[in-house]
């Protein structure tokens, strides 16, 4: 799989996770029009995003929002009642949505050599169609609120408990030299943080997706297949 393949293959982008936040809180949002929920939503977004990255987001105020969305602030409070929970509602939904896509593309996958480089890659693409998802639910982690942040902090460590079970799979399988689990997935999610943190660094090596993509699986299956395989 390659990244052309994940876009023909995977419906996400970012109006997909603005959809999935107004259908998780179309109780609460008082506009009804999807197509304008989307809109909107793209708009306070992105302007979270920029204005979190010039003065970090618990300092910008709504009079910000407004100013950098173009809607009023009876307008932004028709979509959430507070700056902490538009954080919430965004952090969370997206964080169901890379559990849910992740989870459904490995659980078939039998082979653990596959099943570790198909959850490698996913979650690469993943943050590629929705880097400034990723990187803004990364910088506002501190930002969250105590509940958020204890879901934030477990869903971390399942996605490494993810990686852990595929070593143990290939390990049994005799396909991955014995090595600690639970070390080795913290290594590939830190090198799969680097991706969308750190995206500058990359882009000024002109190296691509794809060509992360090779390198991380190349990388991780060098130091744990056995030689044999």
């Amino acid at each position: 799989m390659n990244y052309q393949d994940f876009q023909q293959t995977i419906d996400i982008s970012k109006d997909h996770l603005y959809r999935e936040i107004y259908l998780a809180n179309r109780d609460q949002i008082q506009v009804k029009k999807e197509k304008t929920v989307i809109r909107n939503l793209s708009r306070i977004f992105n302007a979270a995003l920029k204005i979190s990255n010039e003065k970090g987001f618990q300092a910008m105020s709504m009079r910000d929002f407004s100013k950098e969305t173009g809607l009023s602030m009876g307008a932004l409070y028709s979509y959430f009642a507070s700056k902490d929970e538009l954080l919430d509602m965004l952090l969370r939904q997206g964080r169901q949505l890379v559990m849910r896509i992740l989870r459904q593309h490995i659980q078939p996958i039998g082979d653990p050599v596959v099943k570790l480089e198909t959850a490698i890659r996913i979650h690469i693409y993943l943050s590629e169609a929705l880097q400034p998802w990723f990187y803004f639910s990364f910088m506002e982690a501190k930002n969250m609120s105590p509940s958020e942040k204890e879901k934030t902090v477990a869903s971390e460590l399942y996605t490494d408990q993810i990686f852990a079970d595929i070593l143990l799979e290939g390990q049994a399988a005799g396909q991955f030299t014995p090595r600690d689990p639970q070390q080795s997935a913290g290594g590939i999610k830190a090198l799969l943080q680097d991706w969308y943190v750190k995206r500058w660094k990359y882009a000024k090596r002109k190296t691509g997706v794809d060509q992360y993509a090779d390198f991380i699986v190349e990388f991780v299956m060098a130091y744990h297949r056995t030689p044999s395989t």
